[in-house]
Order: structure tokens, then C-alpha cells, then sequence
């Protein structure tokens, strides 16, 4: 009898709430994006409760917006992930931990040795959210007086992704011979330079840590412009997303699945996990009230802000109460331009409207009791529409606590979620198969 399908289900955490009113939410830690003490009691609540994973993500520059806009931001500034995450690990035993880094605007070896220095220190727990970076006053940070070109950035990231795995399989599982007796530490027949002479990246190798306890680090991506689902289909074993419905969400995992055999890839290799934006509550009017008052607290100038970050295009000298113009393509990110274009064709948005939507995450949502979202999760997992989610909370604590608290004893009593890890790794949590080293 084949088993039940259960989802997997990772923290959104950035560290904290995506949405730009959340820090002015009654209860809400107006502090939390910059808050150790939160970020702990965060994750201790999430391994609680059986996530798969605390996930970070990360900016190399503030928000691409003027400052009337990041005045109001309470994501101005943030932990950098590494450190944060190491952190983390020591307050915790199972749940993964992964961190967002470039392969724009940092080195293959660096990114190989911090992600194997996470991988031993957590105990396996370790996971790569594979970046280009589209923020163009991230490049100004790092000496380039243009942002790359976006089919060229993920043509790097390719290559950077294989250097790499490369640098993390330098060593074979059993090269250290540690024989106090002999004297002999490490055997030299079993490292691998690995030498790798490429058209971005020259690097000698090997890699002076051990391979990580899963081999590779769980590699993560979310691109979903064409050059962003070709590197996830090549690359990828967890792939984020922000679907504006089940459709769509299931036709972008198809899209993946159809581009994965194409380079010779089991389907089973890989989860999907569109974000869901979740408000739960014990009454649907409850939960539609909180919501409502969550939206009612994103500022104009901060949506504003977040929808021409989005767009890539500043659209404030518009008429607000109008509809949006035509949006030229540019070297950002595609996937979120594209979002925001969509909503607004498709349901007739003024860019005042669309702001807002923007400020408020503007992806799917989740709004009602336990029962009422597991059983849209449940729709959405039976319809292989995804694996699972990748759950952001509308503030902190409480949005967060609600979560936990309501909707992850529901979905237990269904079958739908773990009650226990049955593993130590991330890979374990994910039913990911640890990869063999190629060159041993």
C-alpha cells in the first residue's frame, strides 16, 4: 500500500513577516527583523511544531525604493544569514536552516566553505537558496555601475553551482584516515583538485573542509522567469514560488517536470513549495478581519515603494487612482514584474490598488480557520499542485503562534503533516536522496 502523502512545510521568515504592515500589527514585535531573541523563540516554536525548514532570505543592498518608502520599511536592515543561522543552530536539534547567497556577487569557493561549515555545524541541516540578485543598487555595493544582464546572471549561476558541488565532493567520505598510531591523518589518494577552468570562474580546489554531512547541501532555488525555471529544472531539489492560484501553481510544476526530463532528471528529485500567506484564526469572520486590518496598516508610500520595486519601474508619478501603463522589461527580477503585471491586467487594478497588494505580498493567501485552509492544502497537494508550502506569517509573534497553534494540530489530525521527524537532515525531512560524490 502506497503511502499517504504528507506536505512539507518551511518557514518563510526573511527573518521576519513579509508583509510591510506587520510591525505596526496590535502585538506585533516591531523589532523582530533585527531581534535575536525573536529569531530564537521563532525557530524553537517551528522545530516545535515539525517544520522542515527555517528559511532565510537576503538582500546585498536596502530595498531598491526611495527613502519615503524605507522610512517605513521594518525590513530595512537584517541579520546576515550565516551568522544568524549559526546561531540558530545551537538552539536547535532538527529543523533545516537555509540561507540565500549569490552567485552575482560572491566567490564559489566562499559560498562552498560556508555552506559545508553550516552543514557540519547543524548536523546536516544546511540548505543553499540559489540567488542571482536582481536589486540594481546591489551591484553599485559591490563596484559594478550597472546590474548585469538577467540571462546572463543565471548563465553564472550555472556555472557557479557546479564549481561549487564540485568543491563540496573535494574530499572522499572516508578520506580521513585519523590513525593515531601510523600518523596518518588523511589520505591523499582520496582528495580531488578539482581545477575547474571555466568562462566566469577559475578555481583550483580542493576545499579545505570536509564533505558535508549531506553530501551537498539541499539546494534551493525560486526563479520563475524562463532562464530562472531552466536552472531550477538543471539544479534545484526545493523550488520556492508565488503562484496566484492552484492553476497556475500547477502548471508551473509541470512546466519543471517537462524541462527536468528533458536533462535527464527524476521528477522525484525535486519539492516544489509556493509561499502561502497565512492568517488563521477560530472564526472565518475573525480571520477576515485580520487580514483587513493587517492591509489597512501598509502606508501608500510603502506599497508604492514595494510595487516599483517589483515592477523595476517607478510608476509614482502616475495617477494613483488610474490604471497601470505598459512596464518596459529590465535586468531585475522577472518573475515578480511579472506577478504584479498580471494581477493588474487581470483584475482591473489601479496602481493605488495594486500598491497595496504589493505591500500586503500580493501572492496566494491562506485566510480563514484550520479546517477551511487544510482543506485548500490538501486540495492543492492531492492535485500535485505542489509538495508542500512555504508558509509566510503576517507578523510576529503572533501570526506565527496562530500557525502553529491552530493550523499544524489540524493538519496532524489529517494525516497531512508529520507529527515527529523521522530523520536528523534536511535531506531526511524532504526524502531527498543524499547525492554520491562524483569524482569517488
Amino acid at each position: 500500500m502506497t503511502a499517504r502523502r504528507q506536505l512539507h512545510l518551511s518557514a518563510f521568515m526573511r527573518p521576519a513577516a513579509i508583509h510591510t504592515g506587520a510591525w505596526r500589527y496590535p502585538g506585533a514585535d516591531p523589532q523582530a527583523n533585527f531581534s535575536l531573541d525573536q529569531m530564537r523563540r521563532s525557530i524553537r516554536r517551528l522545530e516545535a511544531a515539525k517544520f522542515d525548514a527555517f528559511f532565510m532570505a537576503d538582500h546585498l543592498a536596502l530595498l531598491n525604493m526611495p527613502m519615503s518608502a524605507l522610512r517605513r520599511s521594518h525590513t530595512v536592515t537584517s541579520f546576515e544569514p550565516f551568522t544568524l543561522l549559526s546561531a540558530l543552530a545551537m538552539e536547535t536539534d532538527r529543523i533545516g536552516l537555509v540561507a540565500t547567497a549569490s552567485t552575482t556577487f560572491d566567490a564559489p569557493y566562499h559560498i562552498a566553505r560556508r555552506f559545508a561549515s553550516l552543514d557540519h555545524i547543524s548536523g546536516g541541516r544546511a540548505g543553499w537558496n540559489v540567488v542571482t540578485t536582481a536589486n540594481p543598487d546591489a551591484a553599485l555595493n559591490f563596484g559594478f555601475p550597472i546590474q548585469m544582464d538577467h540571462d546572463e546572471r543565471y548563465g553564472l549561476a550555472r556555472e557557479f553551482v557546479d564549481v561549487v558541488t564540485g568543491l563540496w565532493d573535494s574530499f572522499a567520505d572516508d578520506a580521513f584516515v585519523r590513525d593515531q598510531e601510523s600518523g596518518i591523518f588523511v589520505d591523499p589518494a582520496r582528495i580531488h583538485v578539482l581545477n575547474h577552468q571555466g568562462a566566469s570562474h577559475a578555481v583550483r580546489g580542493p576545499l579545505n573542509i570536509a564533505r558535508p554531512p549531506q553530501g551537498w547541501p539541499v539546494i534551493v532555488q525560486a526563479g520563475a522567469s524562463d532562464a530562472g525555471r531552466q536552472l531550477a529544472a538543471e539544479v534545484a531539489e526545493v523550488v520556492f514560488g508565488a503562484p496566484s492560484s492552484l492553476e497556475a501553481a500547477r502548471a508551473y510544476y509541470e512546466d519543471l517536470r517537462e524541462r527536468m526530463a528533458a536533462v535527464g532528471r527524476r521528477p522525484e528529485t525535486l519539492r516544489y513549495l509556493p509561499g502561502a500567506f497565512i492568517v488563521v484564526a477560530p472564526t472565518l469572520e475573525e480571520a477576515a478581519d485580520r487580514r483587513a486590518k493587517l492591509d489597512s496598516l501598509i502606508h501608500y508610500e510603502s506599497g508604492i515603494g514595494s510595487l516599483n520595486s517589483m515592477l523595476g519601474f517607478d510608476v509614482s508619478g502616475f495617477d494613483p487612482d488610474g490604471p497601470l501603463p505598459e512596464i518596459p522589461e529590465t535586468n531585475g527580477g522577472q518573475s515578480q514584474r511579472e506577478r504584479m503585471v498580471t494581477l493588474a491586467r487581470s483584475k482591473g487594478l489601479t496602481i493605488r490598488e495594486l500598491a497595496q497588494a504589493a505591500g500586503a505580498y500580493g501572492g496566494f493567501a491562506f485566510v480563514g480557520t484550520a479546517a477551511t485552509i487544510a482543506d485548500q492544502m490538501e486540495e492543492w497537494l492531492r492535485s500535485e499542485a505542489c509538495d508542500g508550502f512555504n508558509v509566510m506569517f503576517p507578523w510576529l509573534p503572533g501570526g506565527l503562534d496562530d500557525v502553529v497553534d491552530l493550523l499544524i494540530p489540524e493538519l496532524q489530525r489529517r494525516g497531512l503533516f508529520r507529527r515527529d521527524y523521522q530523520g536528523r537532515t534536511l535531506r531526511d525531512h524532504l526524502g531527498l536522496q543524499r547525492p554520491s560524490n562524483r569524482f569517488f
